[in-house]
């Protein structure tokens, strides 16, 4: 289909964008309806039914805010696109974190716990999957090697700053450190990920474009059709908006349901991160299964990057505004994993190839990653 702008009525918006109306419609009952509508009144088919609603609801929206997400790609170019998506869901996923800090939920770990899951969740669950579709549908696939390389250097210094070296600081307690070391790795942060960004907009954007080898950009899938940039931009911020805010929601519903069946507490934390990611993971598949895996690695490693990079000088800065006491150290278990994770990830991006193979072992230390949360 024509990439050009589309002129579009009010009543094609309205149709366009049913999901985001819905989605509205939804937030508004439940928090309206509190309690009677979560299973608040102890009733097991309320909290299973408002359960299954939030989530196709979610779902339905992540559709919505990958298309947005395409359309841009396709009016900016890449990295722009991608870019975009991944910041909108990853700021507003900071954005929910402060406010848990700043309503004093007293949990020291929550910013770490936060990171590390997210990081598991895309590093080993997103890429895990997209490289196991794309290899599955086109055998092995190319991506860009600097552009690969530009993330992971910057993602394992910020990453052992952030959570490995409060581990055996023994300056502010078990897993944290003095205001010194977390004011160095909050700056530290912040003006790394800056450079990485400017990069990657200006002097190096040929690194994160797709390599146009072989043949290998599929153009046989097209382009959607596109409206203004504004357009795109403002309703994929819109589309996330009720994602967030169901999110918190569907919360409620999991710590009854935790509270109910005795299951662990981390299970409320890592399935509202899995809704949160549906729309990179989303577009991530669809770019893999596109043969434009780039894209794929753009999404995935520019999630988990920024992730380390926004949330760090966040959850830092409310720390020492507020006197909170922050744990960041992972513990032995963690950093295992997190280990296995980083070094998987350098062999799978050691040259420009990937095959379904490199899923497999993702995905594998990802359901590691799902059973210690039972464990």
């Amino acid at each position: 289909m024509d990439s050009k702008n589309a002129k579009i009525s009010l009543f094609g918006i309205i149709k366009s964008e049913m999901a985001l109306w819905v989605g509205i419609l939804v937030v508004v009952v439940f928090s309206l309806g509190g309690s009677a509508v979560l299973g608040g009144n102890g009733s097991a088919a309320m909290a299973a039914g408002s359960f299954a609603a939030m989530f196709a609801v979610m779902l339905w929206l992540s559709f919505g805010v990958v298309h947005h997400a395409e359309c841009l790609a396709v009016k900016l170019g890449e990295p722009y696109g991608t870019l975009i998506l991944t910041l909108a869901v990853i700021s507003i996923e900071v954005v929910m974190i402060c406010a848990l800090m700043l309503n004093g939920s007293g949990n020291p770990t929550l910013a770490r716990d936060t990171m590390f899951s997210v990081l598991m969740i895309v590093l080993n669950g997103m890429l895990g999957i997209t490289l196991l579709l794309g290899g599955l549908r086109h055998h092995r696939q190319v991506f860009n090697l600097e552009g690969a390389r530009s993330y992971l250097v910057v993602i394992l210094c910020l990453a052992f700053l952030a959570l490995v070296l409060p581990t055996f600081s023994k300056s502010g307690g078990v897993g944290s450190a003095s205001p010194l070391v977390f004011g160095f790795v909050a700056i530290a942060s912040i003006g790394l990920y800056g450079i990485f960004l400017f990069l990657q907009s200006t002097r190096h954007r040929d690194f994160f474009e797709h390599p146009a080898e072989e043949g290998e950009l599929n153009s046989e899938h097209g382009h959607p059709e596109t409206h203004s940039t504004a357009y795109h931009a403002i309703f994929l911020v819109l589309s996330l908006l009720p994602i967030v805010l169901l999110s918190k929601k569907i919360a409620i519903v999991l710590e009854y349901g935790i509270s109910a069946l005795q299951a662990p507490q981390a299970l409320a934390g890592f399935v509202v991160a899995l809704l949160v990611l549906a729309p990179e993971g989303l577009a991530a598949c669809k770019a893999a299964l596109q043969n434009t895996l780039q894209r794929t690695v753009n999404i995935v490693l520019g999630s988990a990057l920024a992730t380390i990079g926004l949330t760090v000088p966040a959850a830092l800065g409310i720390s020492a505004l507020t006197g909170q006491h922050i744990i960041l150290g992972l513990a032995p278990v963690e950093l295992v994993l997190l280990f296995a994770t980083f070094f998987s990830s350098i062999l799978v991006f050691a040259g420009n190839r990937t095959n379904m193979l490199a899923g497999a072992v993702h995905l594998v230390l990802f359901a590691a990653y799902a059973v210690l949360i039972f464990d």
